[in-house]
């Protein structure tokens, strides 16, 4: 778009129509591509290559479906043979010995959360009460993460006919292909992701009391540095894992010892957790106390909670620049003000 400080009447027009989608392009970008910085980007190149082309838009589509099969044919263009993007616990093989020595892997395209909310990310008020249900529970770093079992057309599809609700018609034209071919690659991706997709009744809010009372318990425990109260909020399913590290651990007894083995932390008050939302989850930012007793940016913590009351998941996100990944999900550089003397 024009970067002259006159904005023409065409493209005021422009900003006006496809502002108000931008949110939802950048998560369908993220459910294609499963980092929120590719994410931006693509939905960069979307607008540029919708603003060329909206003299030519005809307004026989909604504008929200025309900027969304832009935002598909870019990403497909973008991934074509690219790797995907997983976490460790979709390596394969079974979980980790959590007294081995810890190895990272800094050549796998880890998958990577999404700062948002799922309001963020759902269509407004006025959609069908099923596509905003499907386009929240979409974001999720579950369902994410299994996206990235399939094969990029599969994705597309999936995506496009699940989440976004379009008809097989719809889809083919989009994607430029049969009718037939659609419906294929749906069925297929319809039969990968059945054992991975997560539990759509798991709560991923912080919307009932027994929920923010879990979350409290759960930073008490880091916060005191109580690793059997931390044990005692997860089950004997439980995963926890921690890009880029390759390994998962599974258990509440193997979380444990990964944490007695691993974790800087000594004493009560050397960790403190901030909270945030991931992948319209609940989230912390974990900060640890270092030599010149300031607490800094260590791990951004995402939780998957289960039914019962317990916490299912945890994935880890380590990184190389914490600061600036803290501050995308609107986490200081420092949990509290840091005098100057």
């Amino acid at each position: 778009m024009s970067t002259s400080t006159e904005t023409s009447p065409s493209e005021s027009e422009f900003l006006e129509v496809t502002e108000p989608f931008r949110r939802e392009i950048i998560a369908h970008c993220y459910r294609m591509t499963g980092s929120h910085h590719d994410a931006e980007d693509l939905t960069q190149e979307t607008y540029l290559r919708a603003w060329r082309g909206y003299p030519k838009f005809d307004h026989r589509a909604s504008v929200r479906t025309w900027l969304h099969k832009i935002a598909t044919n870019t990403c497909l263009t973008a991934l074509d043979g690219s790797r995907r993007r997983p976490l460790p616990s979709g390596l394969g093989g079974n979980a980790f010995d959590p007294t081995d020595t810890l190895l990272q892997d800094h050549e796998v395209p880890w998958l990577q959360p999404y700062a948002g909310t799922v309001d963020e990310v759902a269509p407004g008020d006025d959609a069908d009460p099923a596509y905003v249900v499907g386009a929240r529970e979409s974001i999720r770093l579950a369902f994410i993460a299994a996206l990235q079992h399939l094969p990029e057309r599969q994705r597309a599809v999936l995506i496009l006919r699940d989440v976004l609700q379009w008809r097989a018609a719809e889809v083919a034209d989009a994607i430029g292909i049969t009718t037939a071919a659609v419906n294929s690659l749906l069925q297929r991706a319809r039969e990968q992701l059945r054992a991975d997709r997560p539990d759509p009744d798991a709560p991923v809010t912080i919307d009932d009391p027994a929920t923010r009372d879990l979350l409290a318990r759960y930073v008490s425990a880091f916060e005191r540095y109580d690793v059997d109260a931390i044990a005692a909020m997860f089950t004997d399913s439980s995963i926890w894992e921690m890009p880029p590290f390759t390994g998962w651990y599974q258990g509440a007894e193997s979380i444990a010892t990964l944490i007695r083995g691993n974790c800087p932390a000594e004493k009560a008050g050397d960790q403190i957790l901030l909270p945030a939302t991931a992948n319209g989850q609940p989230a912390f930012g974990l900060y640890m106390r270092g030599p010149d007793d300031v607490h800094r940016p260590f791990q951004l913590q995402v939780l998957d909670l289960d039914p019962s009351g317990k916490v299912a998941h945890v994935v880890a996100f380590f990184g190389d620049d914490l600061e600036a990944e803290f501050a995308r999900f609107g986490l200081p550089a420092v949990p509290y003000e840091v005098s100057a003397g």
